[in-house]
């Protein structure tokens, strides 16, 4: 079987052996298939992105292609491209000859002092010389067209053979030439006399229409006899055009209402508020007019009555908003127009709400009722009406007019509903809802209301009534089988099956009474049962809900009942090749919304159909560690090791939890039987070793080492050999199992690093710089080996020393923020200010997003550039922890306490396997917090169980402190930075 990706994004699949299947007979298929041609077809190896271009006659298999192989099918685009454009010449206007005639600004206005009145009409003609003229005449008679031609209501002015864009052959061609030459024969003739009597016109109408230039001419030859006294008196004039002037704000603003309402009052004129006397009277006449216009604007006039549309108007009236009595003048319009709607419409109960409610906005609770009671005799028989009635109806009418709607209305269950509302007392509400119920006898809403008044006792009968008027509903039944006893309830839960064969419900119920009621093997079969028999019924069995009812019945206290449930519904409608994964992931969901019980059921039905698989067993005793029991974990994994007894990750689970628990014997025991199933495995030999050693077994742990080293041991069986020596003081034996395990293997590292740790310990500082050398020369890039190199050159030589060796490490190690970390303290150390924030800048350029060198950035500035470096940092690196970390310093010591604490905790969850973030928190905590969190803290960090850290590990690997536990090394962590501190 073959799976083709086709491009519309479904997958073909294609039954066949790659083994003799040929390419070009694949192609066939996928062709007959998608319709797409095998010269169109492009196939892809999915993984690679290889292109299948070999011969047809080529085997599948020969080109990789597997059982269950997914290729890509590309269909190309074929098609073509439009013609290459030349782009458009760029027209020059700077450096051209401007045209004969041409008058810079005319368009715009810019020809002196020549206005409108001056030219005329039209824009006056340029002078031109005779020349020009005649050229001018040339160009209107050569239009090639005829303006006053008569158009083609079909064809246009293009018609016929003298259409211009016509193609004309040669004859036409001579003959066009020849009368184009007749013509110009016969328009010299007329030449002269037409130009001569354009020069007329023009000179006849430059007589008659002078410009302004030419009529102020002999004034202007007058300005020289002006003395310079005449020529100073001369006004100047201003700026009166309105380019630069603002125009000014006007603002009209309303007359006050109350103002016009003093003024029709004491029917006087008010002279305050414009120099002319103004009747006020009259502008509340004309504003009574406008408001009349729109009232009218509304309605339509026919045959003299007035017809209203109800709805529009309602609507209308519900977007007014009346924010105080003087918004609406003349409410007795509005009442008119009310009282014409009631008369033209009354049976209309919209009409009656919308005028109660009009009243009751202008503060007249009596109008108000008064209308909505006369629609209550208009419309009897509408429910709204009644409802509007009794909110508007005093408490002590309120029975009065409730009572009378039921009686026009029995079958209105709102009005039931708020009748017994009204009542003060339990039985007398039931009472009234019982009344109800004689009247309306299906209704779920009485029925549920009148329920839940009653007791255990009086419950029972009424839903028992209940389900004979409401057969149909599942609530009822549902709540009768809780109420009833185990074999009542069985007899209920017939008859409800009976009624309702479609609903899941009634299943799960039963499934949950079984529980309930101690028989647990049959709560498996009714659920399987149930679901058969949904089948049958032709119901849809939606597998998430089914679990959602899982979910549910867990939550209930069902765990029978949930598991029955996962067993029945967690395999339908999933696909054979997608079960693990889907189950998988079903459980790891459950378990984030805290179903465990669900989760667990999904895990044992999932090993039940994969036994071998060690991922599920994995994340099953992951689920037993965090949620169950010990004797549960230890069960599962002896379980797991029987069906997976090569799988070392199980074992060694196992075995550590029987070491956590304090069981060494049983643990060793494990690990026994971990040796006979999986001969000579690295993995069991260390974990072996590290029991022993942890429990102070030293000639035990030896002993393992030993043999893990005749069996061939790899390199952490030499270094894991040399920590035993070191701890028992052996130097010569960790030197020895030093140099043979480099021997071995000379491109580990850390074997190189203890080498010249060792040499540092004893004072041998040449052979520990020697040893550090070789390392580089087969470790170049571990940057541990360069630090400890330049800590030992700056011990010994100096900063000199120290900064050249971190620069070489720098250039062989591009962009890594710890040695320019280490360069940046090596210069503090020795008060070099100025030149460790050149290099920080230098960091931070080639390291910018590095949370190490930003928390570094923050120690080193000043305190007032503190906030705004920190701002810049957090929007390098939101996320990282180091910058998180020096953000909770700057606010512990800003003494904000709270807002440090939860930045501390953001870090210790950012990375918890840093042990300083957590030295960190627990000093704050001591500083700070109270003993609940303190220890609060402490057991987070227990359980966390941090490994690195800048100032965790020399204390946590130091030899003196091999054997503490995380508690103590915790605590010396932070007594440690109390005293750098000192």
């Amino acid at each position: 079987m073959v799976f083709i990706a086709s491009p519309n994004h479904k997958t073909l699949t294609l039954n066949l052996n790659p083994n003799a299947t040929t390419l070009q007979a694949l192609k066939f298929q996928i062709e007959q298939i998608s319709n797409v041609p095998i010269s169109h077809q492009r196939l892809f190896i999915s993984q690679s992105l290889q292109l299948l271009t070999q011969r047809g006659s080529t085997l599948l298999a020969d080109l990789g292609i597997k059982p269950y192989s997914t290729l890509t099918l590309h269909v190309p685009f074929f098609g073509g491209t439009l013609p290459h454009k030349n782009p458009k010449p760029r027209l020059d206007f700077i450096n051209s000859k401007p045209p004969e005639g041409y008058v810079a600004g005319l368009g715009r206005g810019a020809s002196g002092f020549t206005t409108r009145s001056d030219i005329g009409p039209a824009r006056s003609a340029p002078e031109l010389p005779d020349r020009a003229i005649g050229q001018l005449e040339e160009a209107g008679e050569e239009k090639g067209y005829d303006e006053n031609q008569q158009f083609d209501d079909f064809e246009g002015n293009d018609v016929g053979l003298l259409a211009p864009d016509a193609k004309l052959d040669e004859d036409d061609e001579k003959a066009d030439a020849m009368w184009k030459a007749v013509d110009e024969r016969m328009d010299s003739r007329r030449k002269d006399r037409r130009e001569a009597l354009l020069r007329e016109e023009i000179e006849k109408y430059r007589a008659s229409n002078p410009k302004i230039t030419e009529q102020f001419a002999s004034l202007k030859r007058n300005l020289h006899t002006l003395s310079a006294q005449e020529w100073e008196s001369i006004p100047e004039i201003g700026d009166y055009s309105m380019r630069n002037k603002k125009r000014r704000f006007e603002s009209f603003v309303p007359v006050p209402d109350t103002l016009l309402e003093k003024a029709t009052q004491e029917k006087e004129l008010v002279t305050a508020i414009d120099p002319t006397s103004t009747d006020l009277t009259a502008v509340r006449k004309g504003r009574d007019i406008v408001l009349s216009l729109k009232l009218d604007r509304i309605s339509d006039s026919v045959s003299g009555l007035t017809v209203v549309d109800p709805k529009g108007y309602l609507t209308d009236l519900k977007s007014m908003s009346i924010t105080s009595d003087t918004d609406v003048h003349d409410k007795n319009k509005a009442r008119l127009l009310m009282t014409s709607l009631m008369k033209s419409n009354p049976k209309n109960p919209r009409v009656w709400i919308s005028a109660a409610r009009f009243e009751e906005v202008a503060g007249k609770m009596k109008a108000a009722r008064k209308l909505i009671q006369e629609g209550c005799d208009e419309c009897p028989k509408s429910e709204d009406v009644w409802l509007e009635a009794y909110r508007l109806a005093t408490p002590k009418d309120a029975k009065a007019v409730i009572a009378k709607g039921v009686k026009f209305i029995p079958n209105s269950v709102n009005l039931w509903m708020e009748a017994a509302k009204l009542e003060r007392d339990d039985l007398s509400k039931s009472r009234v809802l019982r009344k109800g119920l004689e009247y309306i006898p299906d209704s779920v809403r009485l029925w549920k209301a009148v329920v839940d008044l009653a007791n255990e006792e009086d419950a029972r009968s009424l839903l028992k009534r209940a389900v004979e008027c409401c057969p149909l509903h599942i609530e009822f039944w549902l709540a009768l089988t809780r109420l009833e006893t185990y074999e009542n309830a069985k007899k209920v839960l017939n008859k409800a099956r009976e009624n309702l064969s479609e609903e899941p419900a009634i299943w799960i119920t039963a499934a949950k009474l079984e529980e309930a009621n101690g028989n647990v093997s049959m709560v498996g079969k009714i659920i399987e049962r149930g679901i058969r028999a949904l089948q049958k019924t032709a119901v849809i069995i939606d597998r998430e809900a089914w679990m959602k009812e899982a979910e549910a019945a867990e939550r209930a206290g069902s765990i029978m009942t949930c598991q029955a449930i996962i067993r029945s519904a967690i395999g339908i409608g999933v696909e054979e090749e997608d079960r693990k994964r889907t189950w998988v992931s079903d459980a790891e969901d459950f378990m984030k919304k805290g179903s465990i019980e669900t989760a667990r059921a999904i895990y044992v039905h999932a090993l039940t159909v994969f036994l071998t698989k060690k991922s599920i067993w994995r994340k099953a005793a992951q689920l037993e560690k965090s949620h169950g029991t010990r004797e549960s974990l230890v069960a599962l994994l002896r379980k797991a090791v029987m069906y997976c007894p090569r799988a070392e990750n199980l074992w060694l689970f196992g075995a550590k939890e029987k070491w956590l628990a304090g069981d060494v014997p049983a643990a060793r025991a494990i690990l026994q039987e971990a040796y006979a199933a999986i001969p000579n495995s690295q993995e069991i030999w260390l974990p072996a070793f590290k029991l022993e050693f942890e429990n102070h077994e030293s000639e035990r742990a030896k002993m393992l080492l030993a043999k893990a080293r005749e069996r061939g041991g790899n390199e952490r069986v030499w270094m894991k050999s040399a920590i035993v020596e070191r701890e028992l003081g052996n130097i010569d034996e960790e030197r020895k199992f030093l140099v043979e395990g480099l021997k071995r293997f000379p491109s580990f590292f850390k074997l190189w690093l203890m080498l010249g740790q060792l040499g540092e310990r004893l004072d041998h500082l040449e052979k520990a710089k020697k040893a550090y050398h070789s390392g580089l020369k087969h470790c170049p890039n571990y940057l541990q080996l360069w630090l400890s190199l330049a800590n030992l050159e700056e011990k010994m030589i100096g900063l000199s020393k120290a900064r050249a060796v971190l620069t070489i490490a720098r250039k062989k190690n591009p962009q890594n923020s710890e040695l320019w970390l280490a360069s940046v303290r090596a210069e503090l150390r020795h008060g070099k200010k100025k030149e460790s924030d050149i290099l920080m800048a230098k960091a931070l350029q080639e390291c910018p997003n590095s949370g190490i060198l930003w928390a570094a950035a923050l120690e080193m500035v000043a305190r007032p550039q503190r906030k705004a470096k920190s701002k810049d940092a957090l929007e390098k690196c939101h996320h990282d922890p180091h910058v998180v970390a020096a953000v909770a310093k700057l606010l512990w010591h800003d003494r904000k306490l709270d807002k440090a604490r939860n930045w501390l905790n953001m870090a210790v969850m950012l990375a918890p396997d840093i042990g300083d973030f957590w030295a960190l928190y627990y000093k704050f905590e001591l500083q700070h917090g109270t003993e609940e969190n303190q220890k609060d803290v402490l057991n987070r960090c227990v359980a966390a169980g941090p490994k690195h850290g800048e100032k965790w590990q020399p204390i946590s690997k130091a030899v003196e402190n091999s054997h503490q536990p995380i508690e103590a090394i915790l605590k010396k962590v932070v007594a440690a930075a109390e005293n750098n501190k000192q």
